[in-house]
């Protein structure tokens, strides 16, 4: 709760402006031409000096607790004893498209799925928008008859009927990597991503990445897509074991750590338990409906 702010006086302090360098405000230049005051006008003067010699001063960034180089954990959290010793054996090329915001979350799970899989089976491409003339090497990779995309639809087939009929056996799979819009806006913003095979997962499995709130009980991380996924390209299950462990460990973790488990908005909705308004946005009002009928958004 914010603190009481009591009515101003001569002598009270007066709000501090944004941190912005003094090169950086828009109407200085206005204020000093007659124009509305600046913020420490309303100071004395030798109070007004004094707070702009406060602006100057360098603001200290506060260090980042060192990285493990593999798991990309802070080292006093490293993941790696759940990691398999060597890079796991595969012959698939997984390329994962992640949205700009997914780079800077602390509980990510692309770096634990990296660590997991050899550097040239595993390439993470990070932006919104993509072209041949951007990225030459993804372009040709979507042009590929052997490529597939992981992305659910009327139109995605299932990937383990779609494989035992393809002519062509499977090479490269493109999984993204954001919230589901985040990932709704990449998948149709992108044109080079309807030209490989869109295929989906049918699977029982529920998501065990359970400190991050998924829209149904359905959804899997980018992890658990991936690991199901090379599971079945690669036609060994000891792949989904292997990948889903350091994810066990890194839930397990912060569960003991103070986490809550997060249970789906489905459920929630549907048990009456959604700690928020309804939203007022019909469109958004609709895909609220569609969870609490369990209809595909």
């Amino acid at each position: 709760m914010e603190p009481r702010k009591e009515a101003g006086t001569p002598r009270d302090p007066v709000a501090r402006p944004p941190a912005t360098s003094r090169s950086q405000t828009p109407n200085e230049e206005e204020c000093r031409e007659g124009g509305t005051a600046p913020p420490a006008a309303v100071l004395g003067e030798e109070d007004g000096a004094s707070a702009d010699g406060l602006w100057e001063l360098p603001v200290e960034r506060a260090e980042r607790r060192p990285e493990c180089s593999r798991c990309s954990r802070p080292q006093k959290v490293c993941l790696c004893p759940f990691l398999p010793l060597h890079p796991l054996h595969i012959s698939t090329h997984l390329y994962v498209i992640q949205h700009p915001a997914e780079e800077s979350k602390v509980l990510r799970t692309v770096p634990l799925l990296a660590a997991c899989l050899p550097q040239d089976k595993c390439k993470v491409k990070i932006g919104r928008r993509f072209s041949e003339e951007r990225d030459p090497e993804l372009s040709a990779v979507c042009r590929r008859s052997g490529t597939l995309i992981l992305y659910p639809g009327d139109e995605a087939a299932n990937l383990e009927e779609f494989i035992l009929d393809s002519p062509v056996y499977p090479s490269t799979i493109i999984i993204i990597d954001g919230t589901w819009s985040q990932a709704k806006d990449i998948f149709y913003k992108n044109s080079l991503f309807r030209l490989p095979k869109q295929v989906q997962l049918k699977t029982s499995v529920s998501s065990q990445y359970v400190i991050r709130t998924q829209p149904t009980n359905r959804c899997l991380s980018t992890l658990e897509c991936a690991a199901v996924a090379l599971s079945i390209l690669e036609k060994n299950n000891d792949i989904q074991e292997t990948l889903l462990r350091p994810l066990q460990a890194l839930c397990s973790f912060q569960l003991q750590h103070g986490a809550q488990i997060r249970l789906s908005k489905e459920y929630l909705l549907k048990n009456g338990l959604y700690p928020k308004p309804m939203p007022k946005n019909k469109r958004k009002l609709r895909k609220m409906e569609l969870l609490m009928n369990s209809v595909k958004i």
